[in-house]
Order: C-alpha cells, then sequence, then structure tokens
C-alpha cells in the first residue's frame, strides 16, 4: 500500500501503514543522536568491538555503553560476544540501508536533488 492510497485504505491497511511509520519514527529518534550516528558509520562496513568503538570515538567506556545500549533496544544493533569482548554490528537491512545514507553525507559524498523548475 502506498501512503498516496492511505485515505481509501481499509482499516486494517491504515493499521499496518501507521505500525511501519511508528517503527521509522522510532529508528529516526535513535539516529538523532550525532554520538550514536558516528558510532553507526563506525560499524557500517564492519562489526567493531567495544574497545575499538572507543578508541575511534575518543569516548570513555561508559558513554560508548550508554549509546550502544540504546541502539541495542531499539534493534538497530545486534552484540556477539567473543571471550571477554563484546562486538556491534547493524541488525537490520533497513537500518544499514538508512546509515549508509548517513554515512555519504558525512563523507560529503551525499547526491544533491535535482532541482525543481517552476
Amino acid at each position: 500500500m502506498s501512503i498516496l492510497d492511505f485515505s481509501t485504505a481499509s482499516a486494517k491497511d491504515r493499521k499496518s501503514l501507521i505500525a511501519k511509520a511508528r517503527k521509522a519514527t522510532d529508528m529516526l529518534k535513535a539516529l538523532s543522536h550525532e554520538g550514536r550516528l558516528l558510532i553507526l558509520c563506525l560499524i557500517a562496513d564492519a562489526e567493531k568491538s567495544v574497545s575499538e568503538i572507543e578508541e575511534a570515538m575518543g569516548m570513555p567506556q561508559a558513554s560508548v555503553s550508554q549509546q550502544l545500549a540504546r541502539l541495542r533496544l531499539d534493534g538497530i544493533v545486534t552484540a556477539r560476544r567473543d571471550g571477554r569482548s563484546i562486538y556491534y554490528s547493524i541488525a537490520s537491512p533497513d537500518a544499514a540501508r538508512i546509515i549508509a545514507m548517513l554515512h555519504d553525507m558525512l563523507r560529503g559524498k551525499a547526491q544533491q536533488a535535482p532541482r525543481r523548475r517552476h
């Protein structure tokens, strides 16, 4: 169902679209923190351990752990334990696509939207 069909959609389809919109807004809220966004960009290409993230971010372990806990709670990252180390990676393809686009923006590689002529 397209958002354009919302006004003519059944109550069940509307409920489904609203639930999907809520899920998307929850993800966007989690991404709206600069620390979390930078952490996600760090792990976008490959999983990283907490200590690798701490070092790259120049943040104390407590701060990194707090941000990772929020991202894990929101289902954006997943954790894998290997001995004493915990490794984080992006949890879903949807999150990975959004993060890749934002990562490109941060690196200055975002494509400009075409200008409309009036």
